[in-house]
Parts: C-alpha cells; sequence; structure tokens
C-alpha cells in the first residue's frame, strides 16, 4: 500500500482563535492507540474543550474527545483521556518557561493527519476579554469593508 502524502483535516478549533489572542504556534505528535487512530481517519473528533498541560518535562492533551471507534471491541480506548505530546526538547523547555512566567495556556487549535501521522496544531495563547473581541470583529470587519472597496475601485464600479 502506496504511503499517505499531505495534510488532511480532521478537526479544527475555530472558537479557539476568537477567545484567545494567539502567540505562538506548534506542531506537535499524539501518542495514540489502534482504535484512537481508526476513529480519527474516519474523521470524528472535537477540539473545543481540550486543553495541553505540562506534567514532568511532558506535555499532555487533556480534555480532547475521539470518540470510541464503532468496530472496536474490549480494547476500544477512553474518549477523553489524556494523550502525550511528542515534541522536540527544545520546544518542550520553551513552552515551560513561557507559560510560567507569563500566564499563557496551551489549546490545541487543529488535529490532522500529515504524511500518515496524526499531528495537533497548539497554540500558547492568551486569554480576551469581551471587549476585545469586539474590538476584534471591529477590526476584522473594517478589513473586509476596505479590501471590498479596493476590490469595485479596481472593476471601475461606483462605490455604493
Amino acid at each position: 500500500m502506496a504511503r499517505e502524502q499531505g495534510r488532511k483535516l480532521i478537526a479544527q478549533n475555530k472558537k479557539a482563535r476568537h477567545d484567545y489572542s494567539i502567540e505562538d504556534v506548534f506542531e506537535a505528535g499524539l501518542v495514540l492507540t489502534g482504535t484512537e487512530v481508526k476513529s480519527l481517519r474516519a474523521g470524528r473528533a472535537t477540539l473545543t474543550d481540550g486543553f495541553a498541560s505540562v506534567d514532568d518535562g511532558e506535555i499532555w492533551l487533556r480534555g480532547v474527545h475521539i470518540p470510541e471507534y464503532d468496530l472496536g471491541t474490549w480494547t476500544n480506548h477512553e474518549p477523553r483521556r489524556a494523550r502525550k505530546l511528542l515534541m522536540r526538547k527544545d520546544e518542550i523547555r520553551r513552552i515551560i518557561k513561557t507559560t510560567k512566567e507569563s500566564g499563557l495556556t496551551l489549546i490545541p487549535l487543529s488535529l490532522y493527519f500529515k504524511d500518515g501521522y496524526a499531528k495537533v496544531e497548539i497554540a500558547l495563547a492568551r486569554g480576551r476579554k469581551s471587549y476585545d473581541k469586539r474590538q476584534a470583529i471591529a477590526e476584522r470587519e473594517s478589513k473586509r469593508e476596505a479590501s471590498r472597496a479596493i476590490g469595485r475601485a479596481s472593476k471601475g464600479r461606483a462605490d455604493s
């Protein structure tokens, strides 16, 4: 069988970019069991309640829901178990240092297969207040409106 190539998105945490200001993004591998991989290949996972934590110099992904595999037997996994993340030591040290110093949190942004391996994109993020969220929405809307106006002007249409 030919090896899988490219990137196949499984789940994405769209709410995270709204609720948090993203400081830095990392890619990490996951330690999974067989039924978890089969469930992910079926495209089933939820990242909304997920977060990552540091325990004894290792980073663990918690709260991510990977449902039980339909055809699994007694070997099925627990849907919300903690999963170890595989990262380089220098990245782990940098994450530990920044989370202790500046009060940032680790949140998963997306879960995907990259060249056949399950990967998760985690981010160092700072929580936004409600007024920050409103300000970010207003900024995004103004940028969108400006790009629309430029597009209309380049096509020679009257500004409406």
